[in-house]
């Protein structure tokens, strides 16, 4: 289970959070920061990434388009990177089911 982390967020969840999401990214790290939405949708279909965003934008198309790939829409308002961190791990295992989830394209985490 890989994350895509938007531009929205800290690219330093991509590190903290390596121990369980190994291969996740940042788009800042792969040149993505300044590309669409549409651009970001594509890559994470083409390269079997979950998108993790704050983004409406993403939930909207996952609403209107479908999956793959997911979206994991963070919630939690204006907050710090690790408290970003903290609500990833303590969703872990739910995040993980929703992975599976061939019914489930948005997951939210509030």
């Amino acid at each position: 289970m890989k994350l895509l982390f938007d531009q929205n967020l800290s690219d330093q969840l991509v590190t903290l959070l390596a121990d369980l999401f190994p291969n996740s990214i940042h788009v800042k790290t792969i040149g993505l920061n300044t590309a669409t939405d549409t651009e970001l949708w594509d890559y994470a279909h083409d390269n079997d990434y979950l998108i993790v965003s704050k983004d409406t934008d993403f939930r909207n198309r996952s609403v209107i388009h479908g999956y793959p790939p997911k979206v994991i829409w963070i919630r939690i308002g204006n907050c710090s990177t690790s408290v970003v961190e903290y609500n990833l791990r303590k969703h872990f295992a739910d995040i993980k089911e929703f992975a599976r989830d061939e019914n489930a394209g948005l997951f939210i985490l509030r």
